[in-house]
């Protein structure tokens, strides 16, 4: 009988086939080559803050229900946000640094970014240790209203409202940003599921 891979064996490898897609990304007339990390960058943080709102609806869902299953969806996918969330940030510093020749660490949404990536470290790490279902969802819910309520008032100097890609009518680049979502969701979907099995073994 064949023994089934582990779902981190097929995250890594969605990792490296998102990796190898970005380095034929399209270019951009103004920033080159370089906007191939742009594009990554940009779908690496979707990826998390999607984890997160399905954490929190999982959360709601368990809280609502009371059913142990979408606790445990909830602290998986939890976790799996703040991985996303915090590998994001390295990726942030190589595109400033890439693309603007420098790095500009004051910039208020990479600030507000750094801020929740230590509190959802620290706030995963204490839901583990404490275990407690109903609080993990709670601490979910709330974490992502928090986060979403301080983007959505922060000031935009390097990320530029609305959406430059999906606004430039450049269906090359448009649909390519698509399928790196696309890709890094099925990441995220992977290393969730193995969060999961992590859990079911607490």
């Amino acid at each position: 009988m064949i023994k089934t891979k582990s779902p981190l064996v097929y995250f890594f490898l969605t990792v490296i086939v998102i990796a190898l897609l970005t380095l034929f990304g399209p270019e951009e007339k103004s920033l080159g080559s370089n906007v191939r990390i742009v594009y990554l960058h940009g779908a690496w943080v979707l990826a998390a803050e999607a984890a997160f709102i399905t954490a929190a609806l999982a959360g709601l869902l368990g809280l609502i229900l009371r059913k142990d299953i979408f606790h445990a969806w909830s602290a998986a996918l939890g976790r799996t946000g703040i991985i996303f969330w915090l590998t994001y940030l390295p990726l942030s510093l190589i595109a400033m640094q890439a693309n603007w020749n420098g790095l500009f660490l004051a910039e208020p949404r990479f600030r507000i970014a750094m801020i929740f990536a230590v509190t959802g470290i620290l706030l995963q790490t204490g839901l583990w240790l404490f275990n407690i279902s109903w609080l993990t969802s709670l601490a979910n819910i709330l974490y992502i209203i928090a986060l979403r309520v301080i983007f959505a008032t922060a000031q935009n100097i390097m990320h530029p409202p609305p959406s430059p890609i999906f606004n430039s009518g450049l269906w090359n680049i448009i649909l390519f940003f698509i399928a790196l979502n696309f890709l890094a969701w099925i990441a995220g979907y992977f290393l969730t599921r193995w969060f999961l099995l992590l859990k079911t073994n607490e």
